[in-house]
């Protein structure tokens, strides 16, 4: 799954900060691979996706947190 991920065809820009990524790692005794970032950024990406087709369908400019 992950791999597919990585591959994913869209791009997106980087919605997260790879720190934060690192430090919840580091707080949980892990690593972070460097193609988890990737993986993190494209679920990210569809996540906001469905969230505005969501938002769109409502009629709405607004994106809220129950659109996620």
């Amino acid at each position: 799954m992950c791999e597919e991920l990585a591959k994913a065809k869209k791009s997106y820009p980087t919605f997260f900060v790879k720190s934060a990524v690192k430090e919840f790692a580091k707080q949980n005794d892990m690593m972070v691979g460097s193609d988890a970032y990737d993986a993190i950024n494209v679920q990210i990406g569809k996540m906001l996706e469905a969230a505005a087709v969501r938002c769109k369908e409502n009629k709405r400019k607004t994106l809220k947190a129950y659109d996620l």
